[in-house]
């Protein structure tokens, strides 16, 4: 049986190979970026005025005499969006606003609330200036032609700002995985649907759906009841049509539990079956001659949510392109004590502490089918094979839910 470092490698190994499309700049937010984005000028493109004020040739500030008020004449305004206008006459100066070209001839700024403007002349009310202050220089942040956007990042807003200031009406991404979300069970209902004493109505499906939604992935959902023949049909049908399937249910040892001999019947080729981890052991994955992947989670809740976050996230991100997240550690809130030699996910409520640390809070529950610690949890805590009681303070990664 793999580990889950095993698993998580395997999966790795077979993410699925995704084309790229060009979308406008309105439809890219949220996408994965596939080509670099480069300056197309110096950021900024010229000295650019960084307060409201005046702009001044430093060295007539300090030829006047410190002793009385320095002053200057107002010969004119330099706005922002408009050509860049030149300062010729010593102890004069030019209203300045930000974001406007620095006049030529001119190398300070002095901001508004420290001069009085009376009668076409600008009094400087501090001493403390200083050369080439509140002016934002040519080519301080980027040059031209630098890398801005790189491959393999998550297309947010201000991404999509920079992408606009170079010009760069389109953007190449991934495409977007085709995906189908299967419940299988005879004891599933649908949501609308009264269940009888026996039965309960589909969730999981919904959960997967509101998880993708978080990569910019729709998926259809379907619900498959415990028939091989009709399992066979369908999901031959759902293979031909998509590029991943996920299903829910059906792949542990009961007699009902078809989905692993009719995916292997239809040409997936089992990778694995089961890891060496509570909860969620009974996970299974396979792939097609062609490329395609079927994740087989589960049934019960919360090993469901477990490897969503724990395998399937990951693989999906890796597939789209999308740069490795660096682990995130929290430490134990309290003792915990967990014997069997596998790899243990815990569930718990994570904390932000005043004094920096991420703090992970227990929440045991009554097992993989506790609905009511999924709504108290936010995540899972990694907890290694190899160690059974682990103390307040310890530390670990965590695999955030929400």
């Amino acid at each position: 049986m793999l580990t889950a470092a095993q698993a998580t490698d395997l999966v790795l190994q077979h993410c699925l190979s995704l084309p790229t499309e060009s979308v406008t700049l309105t439809e890219a937010g949220g996408r994965v970026l596939r080509q670099a984005v480069c300056a197309d000028r110096d950021f900024p493109p010229f000295d650019r005025v960084a307060m409201d004020g005046i702009a001044i040739r430093f060295a007539d500030f300090a030829g006047q005499p410190a002793d009385a008020p320095r002053t200057f004449r107002v010969v004119g305004m330099q706005r922002a969006g408009q050509p860049q206008q030149t300062l010729t006459d010593a102890n004069t100066c030019l209203e300045v606003m930000t974001g406007a070209m620095l006049p030529v001839g001119a190398d300070t700024v002095i901001r508004y609330e420290d001069i009085d403007i009376a009668d076409g002349y600008a009094t400087v009310q501090i001493e403390d200036v200083l050369s080439r202050q509140n002016v934002h220089h040519q080519a301080t942040d980027r040059r031209a032609n630098d890398e801005l956007l790189s491959p393999g990042m998550l297309l947010g807003p201000a991404a999509i700002a920079v992408a606009a200031s170079v010009g760069q009406a389109t953007l190449l991404v991934s495409t977007l995985p085709r995906v189908a979300l299967i419940s299988t069970g005879d004891e599933l209902v649908g949501v609308s649907d009264t269940p009888l004493p026996y039965q309960i109505r589909q969730s999981n499906t919904y959960l997967l759906q509101a998880a993708l939604k978080s990569l910019g992935i729709s998926a259809s959902l379907h619900r498959i009841v415990d028939d091989e023949a009709l399992m066979t049909e369908r999901l031959s049908m759902l293979l031909a049509d998509n590029d991943l399937l996920l299903l829910s249910g059906g792949v542990s040892a009961g007699k009902a539990d078809f989905v692993p001999a009719v995916l292997q019947r239809l040409g997936v080729e089992q990778r694995f079956h089961k890891i060496d981890q509570r909860p969620g052991k009974p996970l299974w994955f396979g792939t097609t001659p062609d490329g395609k992947t079927v994740f087989g989670l589960p049934g019960n809740p919360v090993s469901t949510v477990l490897c969503t976050y724990r395998y399937v996230m990951p693989y999906l991100r890796a597939s789209l392109g999308l740069l490795p997240e660096p682990p995130v550690y929290a430490q134990l809130a309290s003792a915990y004590t967990f014997r069997p030699a596998l790899t243990h996910f815990l569930s718990v409520r994570l904390t932000s502490e005043p004094d920096g640390r991420l703090v992970a809070h227990p929440l045991p529950g009554s097992g993989s089918a506790d609905f009511a610690n999924l709504l108290d949890a936010n995540a899972f805590m990694e907890l290694p094979a190899d160690q059974s009681d682990f103390k307040p303070g310890d530390a670990f990664p965590v695999w955030k839910t929400l």
